[in-house]
């Protein structure tokens, strides 16, 4: 059988998994149409300040799919989906202009951060339309913050710099997500030149019981007030979590213990 042949073969093979997977005939499409036709709900979660006056100057915003069922499908039911058919730039386009529309209304809470997916780092179509929509609703570029995971901006560090470039062209804010538990460089903080960073949720959670964590975490507070960067304490579930963070001299908290998520009409009403 030739190259070819395996190859027909086994993409055949893939698809009729991804159907039994997911139950749709056409999973490709399927999700098109759930952009198209307005299928993906917005959640929120505030994120809260610690220093006095404290407050919700941000939320992160979170996708969620609904089913036929009227249910609502978690992030891991579809994103696998949506990146296996590398359809993230379109999900991540629909997310940042549902967010600028959603900015540009009253408001009590005056950013939002959207989680950004690697694919969509060389999307010649992200920035354009963004800028277009910034012009259009006649909303601040600074009121929306662009997600990096630490392991993308580890991973693909040119192109993760190149995003953060192009978002800061157009005056947008850059953080990066759940750091500290993979770096083994500093560099990504420097290259990207980021306003906040989100602490991974491991090291946040054993601050009460670890050293090690506490030790992180005042290494990357230091940082930040030398590069100028805020810091972020990301799955915060405790009090005597925010009171490690205070300590410390973090400026934010995120987390089930300080809000749960919630429809973004709800948190930005907050």
């Amino acid at each position: 059988m030739s190259q070819i042949s395996e190859r027909q073969d086994s993409d055949r093979l893939f698809n009729q998994l991804d159907r039994e997977f997911t139950g749709w005939d056409d999973p490709a499409t399927r999700l098109m149409q759930a952009l198209e036709q307005d299928e993906l709900a917005l959640y929120a979660q505030p994120i809260l300040a610690l220093r006095e006056p404290e407050g919700f100057p941000m939320a992160e915003v979170l996708v969620r799919l609904r089913q036929e069922e009227a249910t609502l499908l978690p992030p891991g039911g579809f994103f696998p989906l949506f990146e296996h058919f590398r359809l993230m730039p379109e999900l991540d386009r629909w997310v940042a202009h549902q967010a600028i529309t959603r900015l540009a209304q009253r408001s009590s809470v005056p950013c939002l951060s959207i989680n950004i997916s690697a694919q969509t780092f060389s999307d010649p179509e992200f920035f354009p339309g963004i800028a277009a929509e910034f012009a259009r609703t006649k909303v601040s570029s600074a009121s929306l913050a662009f997600e990096i995971s630490e392991q993308d901006a580890l991973e693909r560090p040119a192109a993760a710099k190149q995003f953060a470039e192009s978002a800061r062209a157009i005056g947008c804010r850059l953080m990066i997500d759940g750091f500290g538990r993979r770096a083994v460089s500093l560099a990504p903080l420097k290259a990207l030149r980021l306003d906040y960073v989100k602490v991974d949720g491991v090291i946040v959670r054993s601050l009460d019981t670890s050293q090690t964590s506490r030790t992180k975490l005042n290494a990357i507070v230091r940082i930040g007030q030398l590069i100028a960067f805020g810091v972020i304490g990301e799955c915060v579930e405790k009090e005597e979590t925010l009171a490690h963070l205070r300590a410390a001299g973090a400026g934010y908290a995120q987390g089930f213990g300080i809000h749960q998520p919630a429809p973004i009409e709800v948190v930005m009403g907050v």
